[in-house]
This record gives structure tokens, sequence and C-alpha cells, in this order.
């Protein structure tokens, strides 16, 4: 009993329940900043995702004839070709190779969202995250919109905090194996896990940096949770934080020199910036809540980070911009809306939508507010999604 009350010490900065009923989906009208496009593909299977993609994308709204691109799917094998016109005349053609036919056309629709808009295309990204479908929290991994879904763990303990390495080939968490909270390493290649941080008190928040060198994370060893890091194979680990307050969720800079985390050393949850190789730590004055935590750094815009934030009774996602000092609240979620990770094109981010027994994944536009269901109804509660870019 002890070690799960440091535990619950050590996370005691992860947003409280807030119930509301499970609508299923936000969605925002059409502005002027959406781009009007029609979509097709050459069978139903692929037109359905392409669909799905383009639906979920905030920059986009789909019409039935008469936008400013006409993008069509044509696949053959595991190739897919997207063709765009714009009008009478066809401006790209290009054909994207994939595992599957699926995979294909997730970066095909890639090509295209690039093509059209600018923006870094994000479909044929991964995710990682914490999914209850056999009734125990288990490691599982699926492509963007829950297809090619895989189950990596099953030995029933408790588990938290995936998140990817860099490279895609290993998956860092905090699992309950031995009954004590400890941070564990999954590599993908062979289903191997292993122990990565042991020590007394409680382990949590494994997250490797971009640069893929070292690993930050939370530890109570010696007192209350403070930030360390150490090296990605777990060695060399230091103390960064040294303080009575109560630190967690570290996430790296898009450069690796930096930690963005939750203190609450100014009385409450706020966000704290400091270098990675340890000095003082500063607050990030959001101007928005007496609440801010579990912030990811965007890597497509190093002047963003997303978090979560008190709002009300309940729970919402921010967006801090460093080139503003300030932050504004981007969701609009019926209930509460945590746990945010930004996606490639530094737009859009994950996130777990929570009402009082149910937990679903959502993409939410950062810039529109518009958000869209992505685990599905039957899979159970799904939560701490974590995203690897193509």
């Amino acid at each position: 009993m002890q070690s799960a009350y440091r535990l619950l010490l050590g996370l005691a900065l992860a947003a409280p329940l807030f119930a509301q009923r499970d609508i299923g989906i936000v969605d925002v009208q059409a502005d002027n900043s959406t781009l009007p496009i029609t979509v097709s593909a050459s069978s139903p299977e692929l037109q359905n995702l392409a669909l799905t993609a383009f639906n979920a994308h905030g920059r986009y709204r789909l019409v039935a004839s008469g936008g400013a691109y006409a993008i069509n799917f044509t696949a053959a094998g595991n190739q897919v070709t997207v063709d765009i016109a714009k009008g009478a005349a066809a401006i790209h053609t290009e054909t994207v190779s994939g595992p599957s036919p699926r995979q294909a056309l997730l970066a095909a629709a890639d090509v295209a969202v690039t093509r059209t808009s600018g923006l870094r295309g994000f479909f044929a990204g991964k995710l990682a995250f914490a999914g209850e479908k056999t009734g125990k929290t288990e490691i599982y991994t699926s492509d963007l919109f829950f297809g090619d879904i895989l189950r990596w763990t099953g030995d029933g303990k408790q588990l938290m905090g995936p998140r990817w390495s860099p490279d895609g080939t290993k998956i860092i968490f905090t699992s309950y194996r031995t009954g004590f909270p400890d941070i564990y390493v999954l590599e993908l290649t062979n289903r191997r896990i292993s122990l990565f941080a042991s020590f007394k008190g409680t382990n949590s928040g494994g997250r490797f940096s971009p640069d893929g060198s070292r690993a930050a994370m939370v530890l109570s060893g010696e007192g209350n949770p403070e930030i360390y890091v150490g090296t990605a194979q777990g060695r060399q680990i230091r103390r960064l934080t040294n303080n009575q307050s109560v630190e967690a969720s570290p996430a790296w800079s898009p450069d690796s020199l930096r930690l963005v985390f939750t203190s609450d050393a100014a009385g409450g949850p706020q966000l704290f910036v400091m270098p990675a190789s340890g000095g003082t730590m500063t607050r990030l004055v959001t101007n928005v809540s007496r609440y801010c935590a579990e912030p990811d750094w965007s890597r497509a815009d190093p002047n963003k980070i997303v978090f979560t934030a008190g709002v009300g009774k309940g729970y919402q996602i921010a967006v801090y911009d460093f080139a503003a000092k300030t932050a504004r609240i981007v969701s609009r979620a019926p209930m509460d809306a945590i746990e945010p990770v930004w996606l490639a094109d530094g737009r859009h981010v994950i996130c777990t939508f929570r009402a009082a027994n149910t937990r679903s994944l959502y993409l939410l536009d950062t810039e529109s507010g518009k958000a869209t269901r992505l685990s599905p109804a039957g899979f159970g509660n799904v939560s701490g999604a974590t995203y690897l870019a193509p």
C-alpha cells in the first residue's frame, strides 16, 4: 500500500475525474480557412479510409463537387497512385508503396495534404496506447485510424504512459509487473520486455529524447518525485530538480536540449522549462488556468507546447506559444480532454476524452477545435496515446 501511495503522489498532477456523458464526436462549423475538396478512390474500402482521413483533418472540408482540389487514389497491389487536380488542370501525380494497400493509401494521402495545403501529413503515423479490450490494461499499437491493431503485452498488470523511441523500435512505459511501479522497455523486434529503472519509491514518466540518446523520468527514491535524466539504456541517471514540490510528466524539446514538465513549485500545478543538462527551472506563465499539466513539445513547431488545463470543473486542451508568451484553450469537449500529444504537422494532437466510465482517443485540430473520435466504441477504454511520425 505504501508503494501505491507513493505512485499516486508521483502522479498527483494527473487530471482528476470529471464525469460527463460520452457523445462520440465534437465538430465545428466550416470556416473560410478550410479547403473544399473532392476525394475518390479505386475501391470502396480505400475510398472510405480516404474520406475518414480527410474528414478528420481540420484543414479540409469534403464536398461532392466543385472543390478547390480533386484528389483521386488508385491502388495496384501495395502501391497507391494519388492524382491531384485543380479545376481542369492536373497538378501532381505520385505513386507510393507500403506494406499494405491501407498503409500505402495513408502515405499517399499525406502526399496530397502537403501538395494542397503545405502542411506535413500525419495520416501514415503510428499510435501506441494503453487499451482495455481484454479487460486488463495492455499496450497496443495501430495506425492512426485504428487499423492493423497489435497487442504487445499480456501479463494483465496495470501499466501507463507508453512512449515511442524516436526510431519506432521500442516503447518505454510504467508498469506494476512486480507489484511496484517501475519503468520498462518493450523491444518490438523481438517482443522482449526489460527493466529500465527500478529504484526505491516510484519510477514513472519515462520518455526518450528526440535524438534517441537519453531518457527523462520521474523518480521519488530520494524524497518526493523529481525529474531525472539518464542514457537511453537507463544508465548514468542524474537528478535535475531538487526541491520540496512534486514534479511530473517531463517532455523533451525538439532539439533534445530542454525539458518541459509540471511542478507545483508555484503553489499549484504549472509548466516549467529547464535545460536537460541541469540548471534553473523557469515557469511558463500560461494565463489560462491554475492547473496546467501533461505537456508535450511540438517537434514541427518548437514555439508550441500543448498541455492539459483545468477549466471550470473539468479539463480541456491548451497550447502555449513561446512567441506570444501566453496560452489559449483549444478544445471544446463536453467532458474531460486530457493527455495531449502532438502529431507531425504542429497543428493536430491526439488526446483522451474521459467521462465517468469511458476513455476514448480523439484527433483534435488546435486551430478550429474540431475533434474526431479515433478509437472504436467496441474496443473498450483507451488512453495515454503516443504518436510516431511517418
